[in-house]
């Protein structure tokens, strides 16, 4: 199954104005554009507490262009992968909070960008500007002005798409969002609450507020994220999808089997599963 869903993304080349997706669990997804393939928080270490296991091996993850890890959590920048998917993918350029990037020992420094809140790059083509993210708090460190948690917007081929990493709704977020008309928003729904914080569980979105930030921005396609691979930390994204559904009923909102490649295309509003 792994290396199936690798040669099948190594082969497709969408066209203009389709995409294709692939949820790897939790919240990791790649994006296959007309001419790259783009990683997001790619969690691939076959750790004992996952409820999920990987779909991919860090040594099979090849042909990626760029990867980006949105936070300094193992499942979402996964160190303990990083130095094998840098040699399994040698061209990737990998993108991180330019907070974390003095500790990233596992990868050469010239593969690297880092980026703080509204900062943009654009590399072949591609622009990814990181957005703060509030992982409970708002958190930023008041001496350099930078933001450990961040979500990327990744501009490519008319198609704009949101990964929101791990974050809750805070002031100002939906206003910095609101300059785009996203292709795709991927939101994590898992929620918070006190007894997980208590135990260092750093909590998100409810689904209720994924639902409500969708329907306010109105994507052509949301996803739900975060919601099923550790015990103690899920969420069931059926009540997401049914939430949307009598909310915002003119916002498409889907479900990828995980594991599964996607095709999604956004001038029609249709996605499928690719055999």
């Amino acid at each position: 199954m792994k290396t199936n869903l690798l040669k099948q993304f190594a082969g497709i080349r969408p066209e203009q104005g389709s995409f294709v997706l692939a949820h790897l669990g939790q919240h990791s997804f790649l994006l296959r554009t007309e001419e790259k393939t783009i990683a997001f928080d790619p969690y691939l270490s076959n750790d004992p507490e996952r409820l999920i296991p990987p779909f991919i091996s860090p040594e099979e993850f090849t042909g990626i262009d760029f990867i980006l890890g949105s936070h300094d959590h193992g499942d979402h920048i996964d160190r303990k992968s990083l130095a094998v998917m840098a040699e399994a993918s040698p061209s990737a350029v990998f993108v991180f909070p330019k907070a974390v990037i003095p500790s990233v020992t596992e990868i050469p420094g010239g593969r690297m960008i880092g980026l703080n809140d509204s900062d943009s790059v654009v590399i072949d083509g591609i622009r990814i500007t990181g957005i703060a993210a509030a992982h409970e708090f708002l958190d930023c460190e008041p001496a350099t002005g930078l933001y450990p948690y961040l979500g990327f917007v990744v501009e490519t081929d008319g198609a704009a798409v949101y990964h929101a990493g791990d974050c809750c709704i805070y002031e100002g977020l939906q206003t910095k969002l609101s300059k785009w008309h996203f292709s795709l928003m991927i939101l994590p729904i898992n929620g918070r609450d006190a007894r997980r914080l208590k135990n260092n569980c750093i909590g998100n979105m409810t689904y209720q507020e994924a639902a409500d930030l969708a329907g306010n921005l109105c994507p052509d396609l949301v996803i739900p994220a975060h919601y099923d691979m550790f015990r103690g930390n899920t969420e069931n994204p059926q009540l997401f999808l049914d939430y949307m559904q009598v909310k915002y009923p003119k916002v498409s909102a889907c479900l990828p089997p995980a594991g599964k490649a996607v095709k999604f295309n956004r001038k029609e509003g249709l996605y499928g599963i690719l055999q």
